[in-house]
């Protein structure tokens, strides 16, 4: 599952589509598919397993504010508007760290 936005603006988590195509976000295949930026560098080892390990954290940060909250990991909903912006602090965190490994 992955994080969504849903029309009213709110966050949640939807199923992978089995017909689209993925990439493993550590793989050096990750360029294939990105239509804005137009050139990557290989990254280490060391810099993959970063970038995952941030990736798996927010994830479990999430994950534990719908245990907070009492809701449903794979709807579209947290309990709370506080919640809510905490998920969207974490979804920006996680992308800052991960612009910065890949920078």
């Amino acid at each position: 599952m992955f994080p969504t936005r849903t029309a009213s603006g709110g966050t949640g988590h939807s199923q992978k589509d089995p017909n689209m195509s993925t990439i493993d976000s550590s793989s050096d295949q990750r360029t294939a598919n990105n239509a804005v930026r137009h050139t990557y560098r290989t990254l280490s080892e060391a810099e993959k397993g970063a970038m995952q390990a941030v990736k798996d954290m927010g994830s479990a940060l999430i994950a534990k504010l719908h245990e907070i909250g009492g809701t449903d990991p794979s709807g579209d909903r947290l309990a709370s508007r506080d919640l809510s912006l905490a998920n969207t602090h974490i979804e920006d965190a996680v992308m800052r760290a991960v612009r910065h490994i890949t920078a």
